[in-house]
């Protein structure tokens, strides 16, 4: 249990922003890509965890973009 006390603050700090710069950008980018109902949820899962949320919306939106792939000639 003393390993979260022997992080020192600036690591904190750090982390803390991070996760916000990471939410923005997600939040961001889904919003100009035209996905305004769903970039609450990709902006609210970027403050959650480093990288995850970021491979996934790489992979998801700007990789496998499903409304490219959908669309009948």
């Amino acid at each position: 249990m003393n390993e979260l006390q022997e992080v020192p603050y600036w690591l904190w700090g750090c982390l803390a922003v991070a996760l916000l710069l990471q939410g923005t950008l997600l939040f961001r980018n889904a919003q100009k890509r035209g996905r305004g109902k769903v970039a609450w949820f990709w902006g609210l899962w970027g403050l959650t965890g480093i990288p995850t949320p970021l491979i996934c919306y790489l992979l998801f939106v700007v990789y496998f973009d499903w409304r490219k792939t959908n669309r009948k000639p």
